[in-house]
């Protein structure tokens, strides 16, 4: 067979990927996703091996709950066919790999760079001569925003294209704030310094990237961890979940100009975060979530602390939320603003909330679950309007969702083990794949361990990944006024993108 089938959080030896050749490798792929819309790759990218690259490239089937992971190996003067041209969602993987390796798909419809990474393979290509698309006509004018940002998030530059206010083209350059996060997972073997990384990936979704950390080194160590471990990483995804929901709900709210539900939503945060305050000492929950352990254990007097907060928060959630989607002056702003239609999402290998947005049934939580997903039997909540409304409506519903779902685990909470999981050294030559469902869509964790079991390559890929292209094509004939609600209607990772 041409690729070999893996669960989520499974690790095999390097040696069991199968490896083709260039030729057999695309029609592999090909052949795998053409028409298979509950198919869609979740990472692809290259390696050093030797002398050569080793591509690896992963497939999620949320049909069969498998991960089908197929390898190649190329040189570095290599011209190959794109992927790009058969199947569009592979458009970023693809670039990356020119940008890291000088790999070169001719046929790629355009190979400008992703994220200027300090150890690319041509350097002469910077960010100050970055390649925007260009329109020509009289009645056209470019407006540029950034990279400097009005507010406190990471650099970003967005250039539109207009007619008037019409929007006819957004190109999105990112890549400002390159830290070399990749490279810094083999600089440190230590677990404890690997999970203070991961969960700075982004900065708002700290318990979704640690928890994909953590698993995937349990994993590569042949740890095994107590129930009670993966009760606290659930408990804490939901409750980043209704953070970050509600503080988005709260910023889309300040961006039509609706000036109270900017004030309810924006407290409401608030008793969420600092519950997390209580229970681990951090509000954003850094330091919460660690391999083969667990810090904080969770306790009947958080319990009955949580149980409270929960109670006002729904009550004052509900309240605000139905004002919020009765008023006509916010259902003319949100509906039919910031659409793109659903075949245009699942061509671009959307994921996450913006996916499920669009009618695209895509939820790890409930495709590759993990944690105690399954026991809870998650369904996925879909919308199909593509709109900025169904992004919005998402979020309320998806903060309802995870506070029935909240209730049910503190009705069982389990008992903490009295021994403490001994971490053992990863063991030698693996490849393992971890996906988290985070508040904000698929995280996808990839690592390689060498002859001595250290880490030799370790692929981080963040949803906005696959979202950025999302958020361009929904500003499209809309006018340039529209930009900040469908912006914060995804809401984005500067740092997720630029590792």
């Amino acid at each position: 067979m041409n690729y070999i089938c893996l669960l989520n959080h499974q690790t095999i030896a390097l040696k069991e990927i199968p490896v083709l050749n260039y030729s057999s490798f695309f029609e592999t792929i090909t052949t795998l996703m053409v028409g298979q819309p509950a198919r869609h790759c979740v990472s692809y990218f290259g390696f050093q091996e030797k002398n050569s690259i080793r591509l690896i490239c992963c497939i999620a089937d949320d049909d069969s709950h498998q991960i089908l992971v197929s390898s190649c190996l190329v040189s570095q003067n290599d011209k190959l066919p794109a992927i790009t041209c058969v199947l569009l969602g592979f458009e970023k993987f693809e670039r990356e790999i020119h940008e890291n390796f000088g790999i070169d798909f001719p046929d790629h419809p355009w190979l400008k760079p992703v994220r200027y990474a300090f150890n690319r393979y041509d350097k002469s290509k910077t960010i100050h001569n970055y390649p925007f698309f260009k329109m020509k006509g009289e009645e056209l004018h470019e407006v540029a925003v950034g990279p400097i940002h009005a507010g406190v998030i990471e650099p970003g530059h967005f250039r539109f294209i207009c007619n008037g206010e019409q929007i006819l083209h957004l190109e999105i350059q990112l890549g400002y704030q390159h830290r070399g996060l990749e490279q810094l997972f083999l600089k440190k073997q230590d677990p404890l310094y690997l999970a203070i990384l991961s969960e700075n990936i982004a900065g708002d979704t700290a318990v979704g990237h640690a928890t994909a950390f953590s698993m995937l080194y349990e994993s590569i160590c042949h740890i095994h961890v107590g129930d009670n471990i993966h009760f606290s990483r659930t408990l804490a995804l939901e409750l980043e979940r209704i953070a970050i929901h509600t503080g988005d709900l709260s910023a889309i709210c300040a961006d039509i100009g609706y000036q109270l539900g900017n004030a309810v939503y924006g407290r409401l945060r608030t008793p969420i975060v600092n519950f997390m305050q209580e229970w681990a000492g951090n509000r954003l929950s850094k330091g919460f979530v660690r391999p083969g352990q667990n810090p904080f254990p969770f306790t009947e007097t958080l319990r009955q602390r949580l149980l409270v907060i929960l109670e006002i928060f729904e009550k004052d959630f509900v309240e605000m939320s139905d004002e919020f989607f009765k008023l006509p002056s916010v259902l003319s702003r949100l509906e039919r603003t910031g659409a793109v239609i659903s075949s245009e999402m699942l061509e671009i290998g959307a994921v996450g909330m913006a996916a499920r947005a669009a009618g695209i049934n895509r939820d790890i939580r409930k495709s590759h679950p993990f944690g105690t997903y399954s026991s809870l039997n998650h369904s996925p909540l879909i919308s199909h309007s593509a709109d900025v409304l169904a992004r919005v409506w998402l979020r309320r519903a998806e903060v309802t969702q995870s506070i029935s779902y909240i209730r049910n685990m503190l009705n069982a909470i389990p008992d903490r083990p009295a021994e403490s999981i001994t971490l053992q050294l990863p063991k030698p030559e693996l490849f393992a794949i971890s996906l988290v469902e985070g508040w904000r869509g698929e995280i996808c964790h990839c690592a390689i361990t060498d002859n001595m079991g250290r880490l030799t390559h370790y692929k981080i890929k963040d949803p906005s990944f696959h979202n950025w292209l999302a958020l361009a094509l929904a500003v499209r004939n809309n006018e340039i006024s529209d930009f900040p609600v469908c912006n914060k209607s995804f809401n984005l990772s500067y740092s997720g993108h630029d590792l």
